[in-house]
């Protein structure tokens, strides 16, 4: 994972401090603008840097350079610094509530000394917003109910950016020539959606050392402890990172007991006291004498289970199918062969259809759909039925011409009107090969309103794919009330396929709807919707979600050849 959408969030928060502050008005749309360039550059921005070529990037001027190599290089930007101690509020925790911009922050900081989440909490609980300039009653609300929603995720972190953290420090660790082992754990390892903290499991000849440089990992903002065997840090997100010391005869026990989870972990000790053995985090024992504990299948070998992938141990049936040996065989990256949700610069993307296709390509796949969204999306600027028929035009040019081995797909992404209809007509529908229909408006609709309406537009002979089916955004927008047994047994009826988005914000279906989905008998397409080259590889957390819900290669219609997913996707 790439740092730009740290940088990005370092810019952000620089902006609207210094827009808070009211000093000067220009310089908060400088760090406005550059933010939003770094958050949708389509390369690593530390290669950027490395290339010495920052300045080249639309918005990035030799000031802004100057912040982002000294982030980039020390982890601090002076500026930041400074304006924290100026201006002492939390701006990217108060700007995350839907509603709550710079300037309502801004008033309520001068006006109640506002400057966390609790004291705005607090203040509007209070009803001392409603008599504020500009602020009535109705806003008042909105901004408790937009409290409450960032409540629900704020103290959890997206596993990409929880993986991005990991990666990183993981990377520095092991450059270390005293480490032998070293894992990461926890929640993270099992691929949850979002991650409560960071934990990290090592084996190393000399633990101080690893533990020094783990204190001092760039990014830090507080060390909450430093000892021989543990360490605890909160980096500058405020992701809190533990890291542990292990002895190698005791490595996949801890790695066992720390990768939980904790239903998962109960229902092993209670295998293991049947067999009058002991489990703990540092081996498996009869009596004193220590049967297992090296590595984790040792673990799972002697408690006569198949080793369970960290993705499976919720207790959700993974013991009883690892006992019977019928655990799945779950997918994996390579057993993908195509993607077919993706944009381009004709709608709301960022990147060329030949720069999509050339890094589609650079994937190694046999085919790749280019599905750009519909008219009726305006902000998104919608393609027509013209502007389709000249796609469809221009990919069967890009076929014939040669340049790329894998076959193109013509595709959209195409609306679901409130009556459930589709937004382009099906004359020009049926001339395309993948059509995902997707809910993009009425997303508050009643749950039999928005239940007909996915109903019937899956009756519709040409749509493919039902689109991110819940709408959900994780820790921004809760799924739709809709009765997806229905949606599922409709999609069975008429041959619809389920996509699970696995942009990181969605990972939408989440893991028990796709085993519901699969339990009846729907199969699954894993699509990245990636609105730019970077976000092809969101393809990873697609299968991160796809295996916590036990799906195996024969469940996932792109781990299909091309003629066989053309046959089976035919209406």
């Amino acid at each position: 994972m790439t740092r730009n959408a740290e940088v990005a969030r370092v810019l952000k928060e620089i902006g609207l401090l210094l827009e808070i502050e009211g000093k000067d008005k220009f310089k908060p749309r400088a760090y406005y603008r550059g933010m939003r360039s770094i958050a949708s550059l389509g390369e690593d921005i530390e290669s950027v840097a490395k290339r010495d070529t920052l300045t080249d990037i639309p918005g990035i001027g030799k000031g802004l350079s100057e912040v982002i190599k000294s982030y980039l290089e020390t982890g601090e930007v002076e500026l930041l610094t400074k304006l924290r101690t100026r201006v002492p509020v939390k701006v990217l925790e108060l700007d995350s509530i839907p509603g709550v911009g710079p300037k309502t922050i801004r008033l309520v900081y001068e006006k109640l000394g506002v400057t966390d989440l609790g004291t705005l909490e607090k203040a509007a609980n209070g009803g001392k917003l409603s008599g504020l300039p500009g602020l009535g009653e109705k806003t008042q609300v909105q901004i408790i109910e937009g409290i409450q929603v960032v409540r629900a995720g704020l103290e959890r972190t997206l596993l990409a950016d929880a993986i991005s953290a990991a990666e990183r420090i993981e990377n520095d660790l092991r450059k270390l020539k005293v480490v032998k082992q070293l894992i990461t754990a926890g929640s993270t390892r099992r691929r949850r959606e979002t991650i409560g903290d960071l934990d990290f499991l090592v084996d190393a000849t000399e633990p101080e050392t690893v533990m020094d440089a783990f204190v001092n990992s760039e990014g830090v903002a507080t060390i909450i402890a430093h000892g021989p065997t543990k360490s605890s840090i909160r980096l500058e997100s405020g992701l809190q990172v533990d890291l542990r010391v292990l002895p190698s005869d005791s490595f996949g026990a801890g790695l066992q007991y720390f990768t939980g989870s904790v239903d998962h972990n109960v229902r092993l000790r209670s295998i293991a006291q049947k067999m009058g053995l002991r489990l703990n985090e540092y081996g498996l024992y009869k009596d004193k004498k220590k049967v297992a504990g090296e590595d984790e299948e040792g673990i799972y070998k002697a408690l006569g289970l198949q080793w369970v992938p960290p993705e499976l141990r919720e207790d959700t049936g993974e013991i009883e199918a690892a006992q019977n040996g019928n655990l799945p065989e779950l997918v994996t990256m390579n057993d993908i062969r195509g993607d077919l949700h993706s944009h381009t610069d004709q709608s709301d993307g960022k990147n060329t259809i030949e720069e999509m296709l050339d890094a589609a390509q650079a994937l190694g796949y046999q085919y790749y759909c280019v599905s750009d969204h519909t008219q009726s999306l305006t902000i998104a600027n919608g393609m027509d039925e013209d502007r389709l028929l000249k796609r469809i035009e221009e990919i069967d040019e890009l076929n014939a011409s040669g340049r790329w081995k894998m076959k193109i797909l013509k595709g959209a992404e195409v609306d679901i009107l409130a009556d459930g209809g589709l937004d382009i007509e099906d004359e020009v529908l049926s001339q395309l090969d993948v059509v995902t229909g997707s809910i993009h408006s009425r997303m508050k609709d009643k749950k039999e309103t928005m239940t007909e309406r996915v109903c019937h537009a899956m009756e519709n002979k040409n749509i493919h794919l039902l689109g991110h089916p819940t709408g959900r955004l994780i820790g921004k927008r809760s799924e739709f009330e809709i009765d997806l047994e229905r949606v599922f047994e409709t999609a069975r009826k008429h041959n619809v396929i389920m996509e699970l988005n696995a942009h990181p914000q969605r990972l939408d279906l989440n893991a028990g709807n796709l085993r519901a989905a699969i339990k009846m008998g729907l199969k699954i397409a894993i699509n990245t919707d990636a609105h730019r080259i970077s976000e092809l590889d969101n393809m990873r957390f697609g299968i991160f979600q796809a295996r916590r819900g036990w799906l195996t290669p024969d469940d996932i219609i792109n781990t299909c050849p091309l003629k066989k997913l053309m046959k089976s996707i035919k209406k």
